[in-house]
């Protein structure tokens, strides 16, 4: 395979670590939803998610201030919303009322769950050592919620541009793993 020379900053176009999620979050009576690309499983048990959320971000200093968010997973179904979200601020805009999501109420944080999206995870943070640092998040999921169907979502994964990959096609290769490597 014949390799070329790749502009370093563009590097996360071929190792973002997974689906586009929408982080929603809630401080002093105003929920937020963001489009967030940035993020990587850290450990199994507990179980520990980094986040990097800008501090230009407006869900940030909320996210800071109240230590907890919920982690949407959208499916391919939700495209033009993921976009959307993505492209406007949370200090100008009520992004639930403009882009039709339904709040459902998190049964361990005060941030909302998005009905519309695959799977929604409620994180309380673990440490925040790298937040004044790198804005980098380490949130610990205490409550998954996860749609029985499809096993395997379509979802979007962000590649730069304005373009996303779509993921959903599985390969298995479980008879390769031993069970405890699962």
């Amino acid at each position: 395979m014949k390799k070329r020379n790749f502009p370093v900053h563009d590097v996360r176009r071929y190792l973002e670590p997974g689906p586009i999620v929408l982080v929603s979050s809630h401080w002093r009576g105003q929920s937020n939803v963001m489009t967030l690309g940035w993020h990587t499983v850290l450990e199994f048990t507990p179980s520990l998610v980094g986040l990097m959320i800008s501090n230009g971000n407006h869900s940030h200093e909320m996210i800071r201030r109240s230590k907890e968010c919920v982690i949407n997973v959208p499916t391919t179904k939700l495209t033009d919303t993921v976009a959307g979200i993505g492209n406007c601020s949370g200090s100008e805009v009520d992004k639930f009322e403009r882009f039709d999501l339904t709040k459902v109420p998190a049964s361990r944080v005060a941030a909302p769950l998005i009905r519309e999206c695959h799977a929604s995870f409620e994180c309380h943070l673990h440490d925040a050592a790298m937040i004044s640092h790198y804005n980098f998040f380490i949130f610990e999921v205490v409550q998954a919620h996860v749609a029985a169907r499809p096993k395997h979502p379509e979802t979007l994964h962000y590649t730069g541009d304005g373009v996303f990959m779509v993921a959903g096609r599985t390969v298995s290769r479980r008879s390769m793993f031993r069970p405890g490597m699962l």
